[in-house]
Formats: C-alpha cells, sequence, structure tokens
C-alpha cells in the first residue's frame, strides 16, 4: 500500500507536496489545471525522468499499479484499432482451479512469511543504523575537541572533520595495539611542536658526569688506627687511654715549663714536667705526621672532585630535560648526599686520626644519575633525528594520535562490536527466511502460470464489457474478439476504426469499462498475479451527466471495499485512487456513513495558485457544490488569472442561463457595463467553447482587477447586487434584492 507521493518540480507542483494516506480509497478533488493528470502519470511511469525529484513511499515490487487517464485510452483505442485480450480464468476446470486456489493459498502464506521477514530486517538494520549513528556522534568529539584554532594535532584528522560516519569507520579500522600506549596526547603535542614552526632547531647532547672519587673511597687508611711511638715512655699510659688523638689535642693547652714542674691545665697542680712533655712530643713521631698530612690530601682531592661536578641548571635548561625532571633530581640529590657524607667522614679521621671510618661508593649514585642524562640524550637525539625526517615522525604520531583514541573510545566499541553482531545474526536470519520465502513464491507463481494457461480465456472479459454496455443503456456498439487474444469494437455502420467514430462520452465509457475488466484480469495467460493499486483519473471529464451515476455505481461494486457474510471487510484490490474535477462525482463516491467513511476512505483537494499546487485533506463537511466552488476560485487574487476568468465564464453561464433564464447580451447593453475595461470580460463569455482554459491564452490583456470590476458590475446591472455580495462574502444591508 502507498503511505505518501512526493512530487516536487514537475508541472504545477514547485515545491515538495505530499501526499499522505493510510486508507484504501482516495478520493481527489482538483479544477482542471491543478495537478491531476501530472499526478496520475507520474503513478503510470515511476522511472520517468521528468519526476527525478519526486518519490513515492510503501509501493515495491509485489505490487502493479494500474492507471485509467488519457495516456490509457490513447494507447489502447486511438493508437489501435484493436484491443489485447484480457484473460480471465474459467469456472469450468474445477481441479485446476482447485489447484490454483491452493497455490495461491500458499502465496498469501509464503508473501505473510516474507513481508514479516522484511520487517524484522529492516527493523534490525534500522537499529543498526541508529546504533551506527549514536557511537558516530558519540565519537565526533574526537573532531570537535582535536579540530579548529591552534590544535596542533589537527592534520590527524584530515579527510575526516566533514562526515561523522567516515571518522567513525576510520576509528573502527585501527587495529587495537596489546598494551595501551605509553605516550599521553600531550607529549604527542610536544613532539609535534617540537618539530614544527620557525622555533624548532637541533639540541647538542648533554655530557656525562665524570668525577675521580673511586680511589680515594676505597683508601685503607680510612680503617687505618693511627698512634704515635710505642717506645715513648708515656706510650702506655696513652694506650690505656685509647684517645691519642685526645692526648694529642691536649699538648697545646701545656703551658712553657721554667722550673722543675708546670700547672696541668686539667686539675690546676704543678705535676707536668718538661721531661713528660717531651715523652709526649716523642710519642707523635714523623710516621704519625705523614698518615695525617695524606688524609688532608685526600679531603682536599675530594673537596676537589666534589666541586668539579656540574651544576644542575646546565642539565635543566635543555628543552628535553623536563620529562626526566623528576629522575634526574633524585640521582643528582643522592650523589651530592653521598659526597657530603664522605667528606665528613674524611674530616672525622683526620680530626680523629685513631678512628676507623668507612666512605660509602658513589659509582652507583654516578651511574644511576649518568643513566638519567643518558636518557636524556635519547630523547635529544630523537629530536634531532625527528628534525631530519619531519614527514615520517607526523606519520608515526598520527598512527599514535589513534592508537590512543582507539584505546579511549574502547568501551563504547566493544559494546557496540556486541550489538552489532546480534543483530547481523538477525539480519542473516532474516535474509535466509526471504530467500526461502521468494524462493517458494517463485515456485507457486510459475505453477499458477502454468495452471492458468489450461483455463484462461479472453472471452469472459468481452461479455463483461458487453453486459456493462446494455445495462448503461448503450446498444449502438459491443465488443467482439477480433483474433485469438484481441479484441475490437463493432458498429453496425462501421467495420474499421470504430473508436474514433465514437462521441467523446461513448469513448470514455467503452475505455473506463476495458479498464474495469483489466484491473480484474491479466494482460496475458502466464502473467503473475500481483497486489494491484488502482489509479482512476477524472473518467467523467467528457461523460454527460446521465451517466455519472451508473459509472459511480460501476466504481463502487467493482472497486470499493464491501461486507461479506460474516460482516468482515473485504478489499478487492490492494488500494484504490480516484482524481476529478466534478464535486457532484466526488460527492457521489464519498462514504455518507461517518464510521465506513473514517475507516476506509481519504478526502484530499488539489489547491492551485500562482506558488504552485498544494494538496490539503478535505473533510466531509467542507464538499461544495461546483457553483460555490468557483466563486471560491474568483475570490483569490493568487489563482491563475485564466482559471479565474474561465470560472467567472461558468458562473455566468450556470446563474442567468440555466437560473435566472435571462439573456446575457441584453445586461451587457445595459450604460453601466459600457466602459472599455469591461469588455474583455464581455468577450470572453461570447467565446463558443466553454469550461476549456486554453481558450485564455490569447488573451494577454485581462488584468484581475478589470475583471472583478466587470463581473460585479454585470451582476449589479442586472439587478443581482445581493446576490453577488451574498457570494462574494460582502455584508451590505443596503443591497439590491
Amino acid at each position: 500500500m502507498i503511505k505518501s507521493i512526493t512530487l516536487n518540480h514537475v508541472a504545477c507542483y514547485k515545491h515538495p507536496t505530499i501526499l499522505s494516506t493510510d486508507k484504501y480509497v482516495n478520493l481527489i478533488y482538483g479544477l482542471n489545471g491543478s495537478g491531476k493528470s501530472t499526478l496520475s502519470k507520474y503513478l503510470n511511469n515511476l522511472d520517468d525522468a521528468r519526476y527525478c525529484s519526486c518519490s513515492i513511499d510503501g509501493y515495491d515490487s509485489s505490487q502493479e499499479i494500474l492507471v485509467y487517464n488519457t495516456d490509457f485510452i490513447r494507447e489502447n483505442f486511438y493508437e489501435s484499432t484493436q484491443q489485447k485480450g484480457i484473460f480471465t480464468l474459467s469456472k469450468e476446470n474445477k481441479e485446476v482451479g482447485d489447484a490454483i486456489n491452493k497455490a495461491k493459498q500458499i502465496l498469501v502464506e509464503k508473501e505473510t512469511e516474507l513481508n514479516k521477514a522484511r520487517d524484522c530486517k529492516t527493523e534490525a538494520e534500522n537499529s543498526k543504523r541508529d546504533k551506527n549513528n549514536a557511537l558516530a556522534g558519540k565519537v565526533w568529539e574526537i573532531k570537535t575537541k582535536y579540530s579548529g584554532g591552534d590544535r596542533v594535532l589537527e592534520y590527524c584528522l584530515d579527510g575526516l572533520k566533514g562526515n561523522k560516519v567516515a571518522l567513525l569507520s576510520h576509528l573502527l579500522s585501527v587495529e587495537k595495539s596489546q598494551n595501551i600506549p605509553k605516550d599521553t596526547i600531550d607529549i604527542l603535542k610536544d613532539k609535534l611542536q617540537s618539530i614544527s614552526g620557525t622555533n624548532a632547531q637541533k639540541y647538542a647532547l648533554l655530557n656525562e658526569v665524570s668525577i675521580r672519587t673511586e680511589n680515594i673511597e676505597s683508601n685503607g687508611i680510612f680503617q687505618k688506627v693511627i698512634v704515635g711511638n710505642e717506645n715513648s715512655s708515656v706510650s702506655q699510659l696513652i694506650t690505656e687511654l685509647k684517645n691519642s688523638d685526645w692526648v694529642r689535642a691536649g699538648l697545646q693547652y701545656l703551658p712553657e715549663i721554667k722550673d722543675d714542674a708546670g700547672m696541668c691545665p686539667f686539675c690546676q697542680q704543678n705535676t707536668v714536667t718538661a721531661q713528660l712533655v717531651e715523652s709526649i712530643k716523642n710519642y707523635f713521631d714523623e710516621f704519625y705526621d705523614k698518615d695525617l698530612k695524606y688524609l688532608k690530601v685526600c679531603l682536599t682531592a675530594y673537596n676537589s672532585a666534589i666541586q668539579s661536578l656540574p651544576p644542575k641548571e646546565i642539565y635543566e635548561g635543555n628543552p628535553k630535560f623536563e620529562p626526566h625532571k623528576k629522575d634526574f633530581e633524585l640521582s643528582y640529590s643522592n650523589l651530592i648526599n653521598a659526597l657530603e657524607s664522605n667528606k665528613s667522614k674524611i674530616e672525622e679521621k683526620i680530626g680523629s686520626p685513631s678512628m676507623e671510618v668507612s666512605l660509602v661508593s658513589t659509582s652507583e649514585c654516578l651511574e644511576s644519575l649518568n643513566s638519567v642524562i643518558q636518557q636524556i640524550n635519547a630523547d635529544i637525539q630523537e629530536h634531532n633525528h625527528n628534525l631530519d625526517q619531519i614527514d615520517d615522525v607526523k606519520n608515526a604520531i598520527k598512527a599514535q594520535f589513534w592508537q590512543i583514541m582507539r584505546w579511549e573510545y574502547d568501551a563504547d566499541i566493544a559494546k557496540y562490536d556486541a550489538e552489532i553482531q546480534i543483530l547481523n545474526t538477525n539480519i542473516d536470519a532474516a535474509k535466509s527466511q526471504i530467500d526461502a520465502a521468494t524462493d517458494t513464491i517463485e515456485v507457486q507463481n510459475r505453477l499458477i502460470a502454468d495452471l492458468q494457461k489450461q483455463t484462461v480465456n479472453v472471452g469472459e472479459a468481452i461479455d463483461h464489457i458487453n453486459s456493462m454496455l446494455d445495462e448503461i443503456g448503450i446498444t449502438a456498439f459491443q465488443v467482439i474478439k477480433s483474433n485469438e487474444n484481441f479484441y475490437k469494437i463493432k458498429r453496425d455502420d462501421a467495420s474499421d476504426n470504430v473508436f474514433t467514430t465514437l462521441s467523446e462520452g461513448e469513448k470514455m465509457l467503452i475505455s473506463f469499462l476495458y479498464f474495469i475488466e483489466l484491473c480484474k484480469g491479466k494482460k496475458s495467460s502466464s502473467e503473475i498475479e500481483k497486489k494491484k493499486i488502482i489509479v482512476i483519473d477524472d473518467p467523467m471529464s467528457s461523460l454527460s451527466s446521465i451517466y455519472v451515476y451508473n459509472i459511480g455505481r460501476l466504481i463502487k461494486k467493482d472497486f470499493f471495499p464491501y461486507k461479506d457474510k460474516k460482516g468482515n471487510s473485504c478489499y478487492p484490490y490492494e488500494q484504490i485512487f480516484i482524481l476529478t474535477h466534478s464535486l457532484y462525482f466526488f460527492y457521489e463516491l464519498t462514504e455518507i456513513n461517518k464510521d465506513r467513511r473514517e475507516e476506509s476512505q481519504r478526502l484530499l483537494r488539489l489547491q492551485k495558485n500562482e506558488n504552485g499546487t498544494d494538496i490539503k485533506e478535505m473533510k466531509y463537511e467542507e464538499i461544495q457544490n461546483d457553483y460555490q466552488v468557483y466563486w471560491s476560485v474568483i475570490k483569490d487574487e493568487n489563482q491563475p488569472v485564466a482559471l479565474i476568468a474561465n470560472c467567472m465564464r461558468n458562473i455566468v453561464e450556470y446563474f442567468f442561463n440555466f437560473i435566472e433564464k435571462t439573456d446575457l447580451n441584453n445586461c451587457f447593453l445595459k450604460p453601466e457595463l459600457s466602459n472599455n475595461r469591461y469588455q474583455a470580460l464581455y468577450r470572453y463569455i461570447n467565446r463558443e467553447s466553454h469550461s476549456i482554459d486554453q481558450n485564455i491564452s490569447d488573451f494577454k490583456e485581462l488584468d484581475y482587477a478589470d475583471m472583478k470590476d466587470a463581473f460585479r458590475a454585470l451582476f449589479v446591472a442586472a439587478g443581482y447586487e445581493k446576490h453577488y455580495n451574498k457570494m462574494y462574502g460582502i455584508k451590505d444591508k443596503k443591497s439590491i434584492s
């Protein structure tokens, strides 16, 4: 079933105009020139290049559109002296008929399965599309975050910034690395900025730290107990004191000995003799002094080594230092602390030569510091190399960028992949069901086609057409079989090309009766039956009013829904579209019962003005007669002037000739209508052909204001100003009755 039809940029449809429907019967009213023929011609030839801007929703290959319009009449009657036969099933062969019915029943079941599988497939595909769009919207954050302004990584998005689906497809194509990328986005930015722009330059390598302290730190002098001459008379005493350093330090406090004894600086007694002083001094011999001097040399050398250590600022000033700052400062501090500690221990040893001290080896601290410096140099070397290989580096950064993005959106992608996998499984299952149902349908269609060949004929359609002609009261001609598969029209007084001798009304009738039978039957004996959508374009255009009822009754009987014996609604075809310019005919086809009308019918109106045609829904209460419609047209100055003039002529003919029985010429002889401005309307109304828009083509001097004034003056001059005001919607109590 057709759900909507969009007409655009064709004929009077100047902008997208949509006909929406969910009903079986669609009745469409419109004046001549409002776009009815364009609509029917589009439905008759959907693939015509003229309709490239038009579209249709709800129609598929299981359906067939049959259109009755002027093209149908021309192709089947004017351009051919005989008509193709219409094949219908004979009732004579019951077994074949039963086989066909059984095959049709299987067809219905399989078509139901096919439609269900298609719906499942469509639902899964729509869900898949929605999830794809949702994820595409999510990862679009990459574009908004890393492009625009001075964002240095924007080049990574080249070719992907204008399409969400393309960006998502690229991200999904990135193979996820086993490990989380070590570099961050900030590191990538720094790398790129360091080799880009006018500030990009190469850097010199940093010198590693080299200090000579190992020989000093491992020297055995620091574990040596340095003492004086053991042959001295006081050596035993000093040994018992276990503190020769204290004794040696005390020598500087001894007073000058002039007499036999001097005062001891510690006990304040005259106990210190010259001989004692000399014995103490003899204890600290030349070997003692030599070791002490050597310790002082070690201290001086160690101080020099410490002072040769490069300051931190040399390293901190390098642009590649920052990532290693923490490790460098820790290693540098450890080395400084170790050196200062060793220095203090040397100083302690000098102060107390007899004390054993152990110096810490600084080689590990030095190696640790130099290891950090080597890492910095590695970054410097990489940077310098990158400057020589900028394109390769940018490509590597781009690859790293997408690896980071792939990991960043990994949870979203994993969820998406799991959902898509389920949907793909559902789609594959639906495809399998569709293929199986399609195969079965093809088999049954071939079976039906073969069975139909045994029991179809063209005779019954001839009988139906002739029967309907008799029923309508037309006996001047009939349809006969021309040869095995063709018809022709037969008339007593003519045998060849009879169709051209018929009146316009008769041509319309016979062509329409032929169309009715064509809808019921098939164009060939092997034709596969499809769901039929019927389009009938203005069957009343050339018919006398005496046939309106008969044609309306035929349409209702053969095309409209009906109730079966159980009270269920039955629909002869898939859908019906009927277009007409006759409000009387439109009213005849409209279902009077409100519930039945709302169940199966949709009423529509084509409205055309200078902006093109629009399709509007029409309520039952809005149906007017033709006379009222003509008045509504002339009140709308946006309508084409030709249409307004034609409607004015129809109103005048209807009112003066048929209602008032007034001689129109006498009215125009009145002095009030002698103004030259009014003559254009008079000449137009008196042209021979009536209600045909084409006759206005040479009236280029027509002006809406002049036509409107002349039209009103005519009614006023004839004494019907009150009627004019009523129809025009003018309230005037003083108007003439």
